[in-house]
């Protein structure tokens, strides 16, 4: 009787977690779903299979880099270029692992691992509000059930985007390649609300890679404006010494 009443009590938490890990990813999977819908239309435009853009979806699971890649992909960039940029632009999930990792100290590395491959910005944003599940019985499949709610509207977004991109007209396709513009611009603004000297960074990084695309190729200036311009902040960012 004692066994069955651990093991009903096991399953009966394990169950809760999952379910309000579900809830707590479901407003970023309705945000997810319209964004990779439109990285699988553009990333169709560009030239990639269905099979192309729905696996790097599975494989990368990176907003902002998908949507580089499709577009240095279409301009004709090289391998070597899209992974250094995206590399890069990537480069912030280091310290974000770090951080989520750091919170579950108690999870075997079995869990970690996969779970942080999982992290992006938004899962990132809404773990990090959800700090005392970490600490609670059967806490970890919280996360996951976060993250792989995320994961997967991302996935099925992308592949739905890409099937939309073989049927609907081209000039409606190209016209959705504007949501990429909007969208960085709306991560942009709040910041620079905040802190006038990021949106100087942009304008470097914008400057630099039109200077450069004049005598190298279009993918190399996105790295080198990616680079220099993020280089630029340790300086413009730098804390005033008192």
């Amino acid at each position: 009787m004692t066994t069955k009443a651990i093991h009903k009590s096991n399953t009966s938490s394990a169950a809760h977690m999952i379910k309000r890990g579900i809830s707590v990813g479901f407003p970023i999977m309705l945000g997810y779903l319209p964004i990779a819908l439109t990285y699988g239309v553009l990333a169709r435009q560009a030239g990639m299979s269905l099979t192309e853009l729905t696996l790097m979806s599975v494989m990368v699971f990176a907003g902002a880099s998908q949507f580089m890649g499709a577009n240095m992909i279409a301009v004709g960039a090289g391998a070597v270029e899209i992974i250094v940029a995206t590399f890069v632009l990537n480069f912030r999930h280091f310290v974000m692992s770090l951080s989520f990792m750091n919170r579950l100290r108690g999870i075997g590395r079995n869990w970690k691992v996969p779970l942080s491959l999982g992290l992006t910005d938004e899962t990132f944003a809404v773990s990090s509000l959800h700090t005392k599940e970490a600490k609670m019985e059967k806490g970890v499949l919280f996360y996951t059930a976060l993250i792989l709610t995320a994961y997967f509207s991302w996935v099925l977004g992308s592949f739905l985007g890409g099937v939309l991109g073989e049927v609907i007209p081209e000039q409606l396709s190209q016209s959705m390649g504007i949501a990429l513009y909007a969208m960085f611009i709306g991560l942009l603004i709040p910041s620079v609300k905040k802190e006038i000297r990021i949106g100087i960074i942009a304008i470097i990084a914008m400057l630099i890679n039109t200077i450069f695309n004049q005598f190298m190729s279009e993918g190399w200036a996105i790295v080198f404006g990616t680079v220099l311009g993020g280089l630029s902040g340790v300086f413009l960012l730098k804390e005033d010494q008192s």
